[in-house]
């Protein structure tokens, strides 16, 4: 008989953020590794609708949404908690899932997958009940994995890393040059140089250090009369006004272009419209976004403490500052822009991110762990 495995999400194709982008790859690759092991695979989504589906992942028949409805969510896991061999919960706030299905079934596997910032911190006791009865936690960066181990107690040996990789279905370019829709769009020259950071702009979360770039900027341009910050993102309206007054603070009105939210059909444009992608973030669990930009052949600069060292295969692809040191942020800022890369340099960038972070790799590996998981 084959084996089964369910996939659990909050939200995976309603919205768009790196848990969103990883958990497509992930049941896209489990359903990949399930047809050619002839297992069952399913995707349940607490939060999404049936038609939100994107069906280049998964075929309708493996997807279930269950469009917010939680008692019925949590009703149909109690019926169905004795036919799974493996579940896979993608997030923390699952944890009474995970409980739910081990209680009624004890000897199906509980895996968890663990980002960053939502499990390195304080979590009540049914999450931490929950983290003694998991049998795996596939945590995305070693930073990840640290904290699993030193704020939870949790058995180093149940703690795996499995990174992130570039969404198989995210169109790359062949060719690198900036796109001319967009220089007109933002009255932008092709020698201007274009400093790039994507992220969500949220009040409650100022730890981005898109305020530290827009404070060394002034600098840069001193340097590179010509430098534009695109700064892109979905952002609420207190962290609009907040960062409004950072710019017109420093002067830098023409300087600074917020775009707003990106639709993904634009956001390999935007890595080739820009120079350099800067983001010195202090809590990051990996930043998908760093692996996207170097897949499109553009240079990153992160911060050093947390998990975007494994994005940048520690060091080896992007150069990791302190992101409390201003003087560090805009001599690395400095030193890409005197040099910035040429056209076969960025496909060799590519080439290397791919070469480390592709599906093919994150499959093989999945399918390992799965595969001892479902013959102990």
């Amino acid at each position: 008989m084959g084996k089964k495995i369910v996939l659990f999400t909050l939200q995976t194709f309603s919205t768009t953020g790196g848990i969103q982008k990883m958990t497509r790859t992930l049941s896209h690759s489990l359903n990949t590794i399930a047809g050619r092991n002839n297992w069952d695979f399913k995707l349940w989504s607490a939060y999404d609708r049936d038609n939100d589906l994107m069906v280049q992942y998964l075929p309708a028949e493996n997807f279930k949404g269950f469009g917010a409805n939680r008692l019925t969510f949590v009703l149909k896991t109690i019926l169905n908690a004795r036919e799974p061999d493996v579940i896979i919960l993608t997030h923390i706030n699952l944890a009474i899932v995970g409980l739910i299905v081990k209680a009624i079934n004890p000897k199906c596997k509980v895996w968890l997958v663990a980002h960053g910032i939502e499990v390195w911190r304080y979590l009540s006791k049914t999450k931490n009940r929950f983290l003694k009865r998991c049998d795996q936690i596939i945590c995305v960066s070693n930073f990840t994995r640290e904290q699993m181990i030193l704020r939870h107690g949790v058995d180093a040996s149940r703690c795996i890393v499995l990174n992130n990789v570039v969404d198989p279905f995210m169109p790359l370019p062949t060719t690198f040059s900036k796109p001319e829709y967009l220089l007109k769009r933002h009255r932008l020259k092709e020698s201007d140089p274009v400093i790039f950071t994507l992220t969500r702009l949220a009040s409650c979360e100022q730890y981005k250090g898109h305020d530290q770039v827009i404070k060394v900027l002034g600098n840069i341009t001193r340097k590179f009369p010509n430098a534009k910050y695109v700064l892109a993102g979905q952002y609420d309206h207190k962290e609009e006004i907040r960062i409004q007054k950072l710019i017109s603070g420093n002067k830098l009105d023409v300087e600074v272009i917020l775009t707003g939210f990106i639709e993904d059909r634009e956001l390999s444009d935007y890595f080739l419209l820009a120079d350099l992608f800067v983001l010195p973030s202090k809590k990051e669990g990996f930043g998908i976004v760093f692996i996207e930009a170097l897949a499109n052949g553009l240079p990153v600069i992160c911060g050093n403490e947390d998990g975007s060292i494994d994005a940048i295969y520690n060091g080896e692809l992007g150069t990791a500052i302190n992101p409390d040191d201003l003087n560090e942020l805009e001599n690395a800022i400095t030193r890409y822009l005197e040099n910035p890369l040429t056209v076969s340099e960025r496909k060799e960038l590519q080439q290397q991110c791919l070469s480390h972070f592709n599906e093919d790799i994150y499959m093989n590996k999945l399918e390992k762990l799965l595969t001892n998981a479902l013959h102990d």
